[in-house]
């Protein structure tokens, strides 16, 4: 028995692994819808074949001057050509529903991950990047999908359709075609390198200059007052400017793409022409050989026209890679609800930290609040008072701890559950675009003119409003403009009565706020607090307004000190 040592099976190569913007690209796929826009393009192929064939047979006709064999021809090339027409319009349709159905769908994915990422993971980023993510980065996946998926596979089926006609017609032209043919993703394929850097390039030309523009619009007035308008105005024109070159650059990149396509169409003709000069070849089989050889490369025009479409569905997956990823979260039990009639809160021994391996915001923190009572949170900036309410409504999860409400572990408890028992009043009040009624009926849109106008009423609502031209119907600006900061704080107060959540969070009320308005928002959230539990931020003097416990933070520095 010979002795010797087992030789172990050959091992697979191992695939790259797919990268999130990559899945999410892929995931937003409609393939059956895209295989039926594949079916339909061959059939155009087809008919577009028998078509050549019609025109070759009235060109030989006109030539031989046999009129009498005409009109069949003419006929079957002009019912060719209302069937290639209707074909045109299906498909033209069908591309532009998968399009707008491929791009909800990865909107819908973009804009879900955001949402579980939570702010913290938003807040380093600008808000002109987020725009450019979820809004022009996925409009220009629209080729992708309507134009660059089906091109790809017609760019494979079609012009073999169309060598398998001309074989049946004259075999010895194949491979002058096909030949042909092959220059074109050989030039492609050098014209491809340079343009998916200047594709990247231009993304990123466009995304500096809407965040540039955005982010100085929001600030005009620091801008206007610091006396840098006219520097701004400069940067921004550079910013467009550099956007410009960058698009013209794609453009050359492209027109060298078609440059490549045309030449070897040209050199398809010149040689099938010479080969037909050089023997003698009945005239409807010359003829039909070279509007084969036009269309041949009519997918591959179109390929080359959708190609620009997949380098920017490339720029695209960097684009979504680098996009904010959820918070990972510890091993849970099954999701779960809590029932609403009463809300307790606990905190057993919370730690938190911002960064890791920083001072911790948070340590070793543990209170209950009993349903209907209150708690007051009192400590200066730094202390953590806004990071027990981040927590509470399921921004950041705790790095040590629990919180638990009712009982249930607050990660645990479905997102949409955990949103019916919460209201919440920061610091400075989101309100929308809109009239005044529809921010306070955002908290819920289906209240009745009674609950609304009880709403009003208690937040103090109706006595302002009553004084505007247009009552509640006064259109509002982004953020509250046209609002006073007390105004724009109780419309948030009439949207979390209406709300009528058992859980009411106070994050700083009113920071901004003077001391006579201060003394008022304060008096509205105490009727707002009755019968719910509260947990309120602030170290404001006023908070002793609110009957309640008191806890007291300490900053992470003094907590280290001590």
């Amino acid at each position: 028995m010979h002795g010797g040592r087992a030789s172990s099976p050959p091992q697979k190569p191992t695939r790259k692994p797919q990268s999130a913007g990559q899945a999410w690209i892929d995931g937003a796929r409609d393939r059956p819808a895209a295989r039926r826009l594949v079916a339909w393009g061959a059939l155009v192929t087809v008919a577009a074949c028998a078509q050549a064939w019609c025109l070759a047979a009235l060109l030989a006709g006109a030539i031989s001057g046999a009129v009498a064999n005409v009109a069949p021809w003419a006929g079957a090339y002009l019912g060719l050509a209302v069937l290639r027409a209707a074909v045109g319009v299906i498909t033209g349709r069908d591309a532009a529903a998968i399009g707008a159905g491929a791009r909800r769908r990865l909107r819908s994915g973009v804009l879900a991950q955001m949402f579980a990422a939570g702010p913290d993971a938003l807040r380093h980023r600008p808000a002109g990047a987020i725009a450019t993510l979820a809004v022009d980065m996925v409009e220009q996946l629209d080729g992708l999908y309507a134009r660059w998926t089906p091109a790809a596979a017609l760019a494979l089926v079609s012009p073999a359709i169309v060598l398998a006609a001309l074989a049946w017609a004259d075999l010895g032209a194949v491979p002058i075609v096909a030949g042909a043919g092959l220059l074109v993703p050989a030039g492609m394929a050098l014209a491809g390198i340079g343009a998916a850097a200047a594709s990247r390039q231009q993304f990123a030309a466009m995304a500096r200059l809407q965040v540039r523009f955005l982010d100085r619009l929001q600030g005009i007035a620091t801008i206007v007052l610091a006396g840098r308008a006219a520097d701004e105005a400069v940067r921004l024109r550079q910013a467009a400017d550099e956007l410009a070159s960058r698009t013209l650059r794609v453009l050359r990149v492209a027109f060298l793409s078609s440059v490549a396509l045309d030449g070897a169409a040209a050199l398809a003709l010149i040689l099938l022409a010479w080969r037909y000069a050089q023997r003698p070849t009945p005239a409807p089989v010359a003829i039909f050989a070279l509007l084969l050889a036009v269309e041949f490369f009519a997918p591959l025009r179109s390929f080359a026209a959708a190609y620009q479409d997949r380098l920017a569905a490339s720029t695209a997956v960097d684009a979504f890679d680098q996009s904010p990823a959820p918070v990972a979260a510890p091993a849970l039990p099954p999701p779960r609800t809590v029932m609403a009639h009463g809300v307790t809160i606990a905190f057993d021994r919370v730690g938190f930290t911002w960064v890791p391996g920083g001072a911790p915001a948070l340590h070793d923190l543990s209170f209950r609040v009993a349903p209907g009572d209150t708690l007051v949170l009192v400590g200066p900036s730094g202390a953590g008072k806004s990071t027990v309410i981040e927590l509470l409504l399921g921004f950041v999860r705790p790095t040590e701890g629990r919180v638990t409400i009712n009982g249930a572990d607050l990660a645990a408890i479905v997102p949409s559950a955990l949103a019916e028992l919460t209201s919440w009043i920061g610091q400075r009040p989101m309100l929308f675009a809109g009239t005044i009624e529809d921010n306070v009926r955002f908290g819920r849109p289906d209240a009745t003119p009674e609950a609304l106008a009880a709403a009003l009423r208690a937040a103090g609502v109706t006595a302002f409003a009553d004084q505007l031209p247009a009552g509640l119907a006064t259109p509002i600006g982004e953020g509250g403009y046209g609002l006073s900061g007390g105004q724009a704080q109780r419309v948030a107060i009439a949207r979390a009565y209406l709300r009528d959540a058992p859980l009411l969070l106070l994050d700083e009320p009113t920071a901004h706020l003077d001391p006579s308005t201060e003394a008022d928002v304060f008096a509205s959230l105490a009727r707002l607090a009755i019968g719910r539990t509260v947990i309120l931020a602030s170290h404001s003097a006023a908070a002793h307004r609110f009957a309640g416990r008191r806890l007291d933070l300490l900053p992470a520095a003094v907590r280290g000190a001590a």
